[in-house]
């Protein structure tokens, strides 16, 4: 008699952190408690999850626990295997480096895939840059759009931020990226370059962190003003309107 094949095992999103705190003064107990209670994770980075796990105390140790990597070189064709611990009855993590994942991220592959295979979804609360960029940047929140990585050449990166300003001044959608940390500097350059004096430029950096930062003025003023300096610190970038 064959044995009925067990039923599936939930996946579960799991929002990391956005820097160096304690997991308590950003995590909702449910989150921890979930996270620490998993024994496979699918993840950006293996040394970054397994920090985040540490810090959160775990119920089991680190070295029993299962990271398969999931990241920008994994071949689409590779992800369902991914969901094999869910397949096989088990419960999964999905971890990004920072914040939800799936938000700029390549973990919505594995989630399609989970959605493909009967396998239930289910997001938990944490950080996410963006909305939290977009709740203190007092713009459009009823419309928006998140753009993340603009192109590294300058011509092709000024050219693209032409695109959002006119689209801010076309239509008030409030239009939102991101930057390498270490390329925020050139990028905040080429944004004040580029967009009219009048658009406004919302810029908030180290979200959630003690040193959390969220600066918002008309470009005009941005040309005007002492330099912020963006330089290793993660950042979201919002243009807008009144």
């Amino acid at each position: 008699m064959i044995a009925p094949r067990p039923l599936p095992g939930r996946l579960y999103l799991v929002p990391n952190l956005l820097g160096v705190v304690p997991p308590a003064e950003v995590l909702p107990q449910r989150t921890i408690d979930v996270a620490r209670a998993l024994s496979h994770f699918v993840v950006e980075t293996p040394k970054a999850a397994r920090q985040f796990i540490i810090s959160l105390r775990s119920e089991r140790p680190i070295q029993l626990i299962d990271f398969a990597t999931l990241d920008v070189n994994t071949p689409p064709e590779l992800v369902p295997k991914l969901l094999e611990p869910a397949l096989n009855g088990e419960d999964l993590g999905l971890l990004s480096d920072a914040g939800c994942p799936g938000v700029a991220d390549p973990g919505a592959l594995l989630v399609a895939a989970a959605h493909r295979g009967g396998v239930r979804v289910v997001p938990l609360v944490g950080p996410s840059a963006v909305l939290l960029a977009l709740m203190a940047a007092g713009m459009n929140g009823q419309q928006f759009a998140f753009h993340g990585y603009l192109p590294v050449a300058p011509e092709a990166r000024i050219k693209a931020l032409k695109v959002l300003d006119e689209a801010v001044v076309r239509n008030g959608v409030t239009q939102i990226y991101i930057e390498t940390p270490y390329r925020n500097d050139a990028m905040l350059a080429a944004t004040l370059a580029a967009c009219r004096a009048t658009t406004e430029l919302c810029v908030a950096a180290d979200l959630t962190l003690p040193t959390e930062q969220v600066i918002r003025r008309p470009i005009a003023q941005w040309r005007a003003a002492v330099r912020t300096e963006l330089s290793r610190r993660p950042a979201i970038f919002l243009l807008g309107t009144i």
